[in-house]
């Protein structure tokens, strides 16, 4: 019986102990950066733990649908009004746990070379919702275009236009096709998570967002979730000066680093 149980222990010493299977984390991202970025980052999660599942979407509404229905745990696609709007109207029970990276504003034509050059009566395509679409009417207003009613906050609406001495008409779209109605608009108003692959880059916006703001892009969760390991395992694998370098690397003055 000895013999036996020493043979015993001296197999569990050479038998080499079994890994412990990855976490699951199936994290929403829009096609781009985003989920570039989240390429970059899945070896790094990998190694804490992590099997970082990336599912992407066309557009900002399913994301954070598929969140609060428990088909992903995690997403990496919007800024923190957006999520703040969603939460208000749809009542998700969903929280941001870490920034990642600011795509900055512009307003791009193909058509003129400047704002200036956009006619009197000229078409504007901003995004439809109120966040983005808010975004851009407060861009307008800083740069003298239009004037909005006062104290109106992040979430102006096409409504809240008191004055438009150049009578632009500003039609609003989904967000995702804002770089596609180029061709039958003045200019339009572009995230730069779209205005990336359409191929345009800061630089060529005729408008654009100065660089400080409220709109820096978050990591989003189930409020259940938040105090989960795998989250902070996530953040810490996002946040990495590695993911930083890829960042500056991939996209330079396109997509800005938050953390």
């Amino acid at each position: 019986m000895l013999r036996a149980l020493t043979l015993a222990a001296l197999l569990a010493l050479t038998v080499p102990a079994q890994a412990d299977p990855l976490k699951r984390v199936r994290i929403g991202a829009t096609p781009g950066p985003h989920a570039q970025i989240l390429e970059a980052v899945k070896p790094v999660a990998a190694k804490k733990g992590l099997d970082l599942q990336i599912v992407e979407f066309s557009d900002y509404v399913i994301p954070n649908e598929a969140l609060a229905s428990g088909e992903l745990e995690a997403n990496s696609f919007q800024h923190q009004p957006y999520l703040d709007n969603q939460k208000a109207d749809r009542g998700y029970k969903i929280v941001s746990v870490a920034t990642t990276v600011n795509f900055p504003l512009g307003i791009y034509s193909k058509k003129h070379k400047s704002f200036d050059a956009v006619p009197t009566g000229g078409t504007l395509a901003i995004p439809n919702d109120p966040t983005n679409g808010g975004r851009a009417l407060l861009l307008l207003q800083d740069k003298g275009i239009i004037t909005l009613k006062p104290g109106i906050g992040l979430k102006p609406s096409v409504a809240d236009i008191v004055g438009n001495p150049r009578k632009l008409r500003i039609i609003e779209v989904e967000a995702a096709l804002t770089a596609r109605s180029l061709d039958d608009v003045d200019a339009a108003a572009i995230n730069g998570n779209y205005a990336t692959p359409a191929g345009f880059k800061p630089s060529d916006a005729i408008l654009k967002e100065d660089p400080k703001g409220p709109y820096a892009n978050v990591i989003a969760v189930r409020e259940a979730d938040k105090d989960q390991p795998w989250v902070k395992a996530l953040v810490e694998s996002y946040q990495t000066p590695e993911t930083r370098a890829f960042i500056e690397k991939t996209f330079g003055s396109t997509v800005l680093a938050s953390w």
